[in-house]
Formats: structure tokens, C-alpha cells, sequence
């Protein structure tokens, strides 16, 4: 089952549906009234409206001396397409794992084969939850906030969430991580940007130091990278005058299995169509350029990061540094997937609005990441699309 489905408000949801069992063994997924008494024994659970929470089962439980030993990790929008493969990356490590996620553009099924994990805390809540943010920081030995808007869909229709779901929550959880620091604890951070933060830089290639060229704010697609750019500001401000281990990470069109079409991502739909016989859609002329890098190695890059001190107070390109343009990868997808489907173009008036502007061409310099962890892609990408492939097919009934 594939996700993309918008979910209604938390608050909306709660006033409609009760507490219940999620129909998979013990793990249950509950809503609590107050979230600051979670870890007394395990047993008693209480905290804010509008959170549900997926407890561990009892038989599983670790002795507090054991759980002393391995290292939390809190995943912020772990349920999301980059977020569930971190986790079950994580997980497969050692690490006890918390995700939480409002699951307005993430899916819980993107968790599924890994729901009833012993080592897995989910929590259906948001992250501009103050008292929720508090609770989870304390517990978590190291975060990855990669909870954001998603998509350029989303983002051109949607731009007050855009900026709402970008800025605040990052601004809360490193308000609370300065805060444990000059209490003496210091927890590591990775803060998920986008390559959208460079904007309409006119260079072929994009490095980390190069200027942010954003279009008129009338146009309402800006509103994305001006807004991780913000957050890049906040982090690296706390940096400065907090000392905050905090990482920085500009994603490059991350693929790969479990991530949706729904909200304008180009390789699930083209993959999708391909494989239903139904025409590939084309936006304008097809000759933007795009590099495009599997989760798989994208994950491996962000927690080498974390892990790297020296990485610390500096933001690094993570992606592929192959080029391709949209209209040869719809042509790629075709010939991979031995599809008899038609490429059709379309127009972003058509697609989106009469205000949308694209950029033309995305290419990161992947030099300083190559330095600070010997990071290179695995993937190329004929193995990207039959991975993306694989997964559609593998649903298909």
C-alpha cells in the first residue's frame, strides 16, 4: 500500500475516533493525557491533547540498566518517506528508536515491518508541540529532525503551512536543545535543508558557500527554500552561541521506494505510469536537469554525519552528482519497465499555477561531503528505477 493521502488535523481526528487497537499484537497505539509522566516504569502514560502513541509491548521491555547502555535516537517525521528508512536503518544498528509524525504527509504504513519492533517508540503528535518536544528531546541521545512540507504540489498550494511547518518547529527544538546544553547535556542534531535553498543560483554546479538567489515573493514556490533557509540561519546561529552540535544536510532529489507521487515527486509518477500503461507526464520542455541519489545511500550519509564531530557548525550538498534531464529519465523509466507508455507534456500553468517558476538546472558539488566522511553515491540510476519499479510492482495485485 502506497501513501500520499492527506490526513485531517489531529485535533479534528481525535474529536471524532477514540482510542483503539491497531490489530497488530500487543503494540497499541494510544492517546494519552499527559505526556511528562511517560517513562515511570513504562507503565503509567499521561500528556497533551491531540497525541497518540504506539507502546512498546511489556514482554519486550529492557531493563533500565540496558537501556542506560544503547543510544535513543528521535526521528521528526519519521514516518515519512526519507524518516521510515532512517529508522529501520537505525534500528537494524541497535538504536532504540522514537518517530514521531503527524502523519499529514508521512504514512504510518511506511512503517509497517517495523511497527512491532521492540526497540520502536511512535507517536502520532506534532512537533509544534511544546510539552510533547520537551518529553522526547529528554529522552533522545541524538535527533534528526527531518520533518517538513513536502513536494512542490503541496508547496504552491499550500504556502502559510509551508512556512508554519518549516520554521516554528525548528526554532522549538533548538530553543530546547539550547536550553539541555546550558544544563550541561548536548545533544547532536541533523537538520534535514533542500537544494531548494539555492534558489535560482545561476551556476552549473551548487556549492555549500554559493549565494541564495530567490525569485519575487509574490510567487509562491520560494516560500520552501527561503523557509529552510531559515532554518539553516536558526541552526547555525545556534552553533555560534550555544555551541549546539548541529549538522546541517541540503537533500538533491532523494528516491526510492515507499516515497509518493502525490505531492509532485517526478520519479514515482513516471514510474507508476509506466508500469499502468498511462502516459508519462512532462512538465514544460523536459529539459530541466535534475541528479537523482537512492534513500538508501542518502541515509548512510546523514548518520555518518551526526556521528562525525568535525561535521559539526557546517552544512553539507547530499545527493548524487550525476545529471539527467526529466525528459531522458521518462525515457529511462519507459525502457526500464518495458512500457509501452507515451510521453505527454504539460505546462506549469496547467500544472500548478500561472505564478509557478522551476529551476532549470540542480547539480550539487558533493567535494566537502566527500572530504568530511568519504561519502560517493552507490546507486546509479538504472539501479534507482528498478528499485522504485520493483516496489510498485510488488503491489500490484
Amino acid at each position: 500500500m502506497r501513501c500520499g493521502r492527506q490526513v485531517s488535523p489531529l485535533r479534528d481526528h481525535f474529536q471524532k475516533s477514540s482510542p483503539s487497537l491497531n490489530g497488530r499484537g500487543n503494540g497499541r497505539i494510544l492517546k494519552l493525557p499527559d505526556l511528562t509522566k511517560r517513562f515511570t516504569a513504562g507503565l503509567r502514560n499521561s500528556g497533551s491533547p491531540g497525541v497518540r502513541r504506539r507502546l512498546r509491548p511489556d514482554p519486550f521491555r529492557i531493563s533500565h540498566l540496558m537501556a542506560c547502555l544503547m543510544t535513543t535516537s528521535l526521528i521528526t517525521g519519521g514516518s515519512g518517506f526519507i524518516g521510515s528508512h532512517l529508522a529501520e536503518h537505525l534500528l537494524r544498528r541497535g538504536d532504540d528508536v522514537i518517530v514521531v509524525d503527524d502523519l499529514s504527509t508521512g504514512c504510518q504504513n511506511n512503517l509497517s515491518g517495523i511497527m512491532e519492533h521492540p526497540r520502536l517508540d511512535f507517536i502520532e503528535g506534532s512537533i509544534d508541540d511544546v510539552a510533547l518536544v520537551a518529553e522526547l528531546l529528554g529522552r533522545s541521545d541524538r535527533v534528526f529532525h527531518l520533518a517538513a512540507a513536502v513536494g512542490v504540489a503541496l508547496i504552491a498550494k499550500e504556502p502559510i503551512q509551508t512556512i508554519e511547518r518549516n520554521v516554528y518547529p525548528t526554532q522549538l527544538i533548538l530553543d530546547r536543545l539550547g536550553s539541555m546544553a546550558q544544563r550541561g547535556r548536548q545533544v547532536p542534531c541533523f537538520i534535514a535543508s533542500t537544494s531548494e535553498v539555492y534558489g535560482k543560483n545561476p551556476k552549473d554546479t551548487w556549492s555549500e558557500e554559493d549565494d541564495l538567489v530567490f525569485g519575487a515573493t509574490t510567487r509562491p514556490r520560494w516560500s520552501y527554500g527561503v523557509s529552510k533557509a531559515i532554518d539553516e540561519f536558526l541552526a547555525l546561529a545556534y552553533v555560534k552561541q550555544q555551541g549546539l552540535p548541529i549538522v546541517v544536510g541540503r537533500f538533491f532529489n532523494v528516491v526510492g521506494p515507499r516515497q509518493t507521487g502525490a505531492y509532485g515527486m517526478v520519479l514515482p509518477r513516471f514510474v507508476e505510469a509506466a508500469l499502468a500503461g498511462r502516459p508519462l507526464v512532462v512538465h514544460d520542455d523536459g529539459h530541466q536537469v535534475r541528479c537523482f541519489a537512492h534513500v538508501d545511500d542518502i541515509i548512510q550519509a546523514v548518520v555518518k554525519l551526526i556521528e562525525t564531530p568535525a561535521a559539526s557548525g557546517r552544512v553539507y550538498n547530499i545527493g548524487s552528482d550525476q545529471p539527467v534531464s526529466i525528459l531522458d529519465l521518462a525515457k529511462r523509466v519507459i525502457e526500464r519497465t518495458n512500457s509501452s507508455s507515451e510521453i505527454q507534456f504539460q505546462s506549469y500553468s496547467d500544472a500548478y499555477d500561472q505564478s509557478f517558476e522551476d529551476i532549470r538546472r540542480r547539480v550539487p558539488d558533493l567535494q566537502r561531503i566527500h572530504d568530511a566522511i568519504g561519502f560517493r553515491p552507490t546507486m546509479n540510476l538504472n539501479d534507482i528505477i528498478d528499485s522504485v519499479a520493483n516496489q510498485y510492482a510488488s503491489e500490484t495485485p
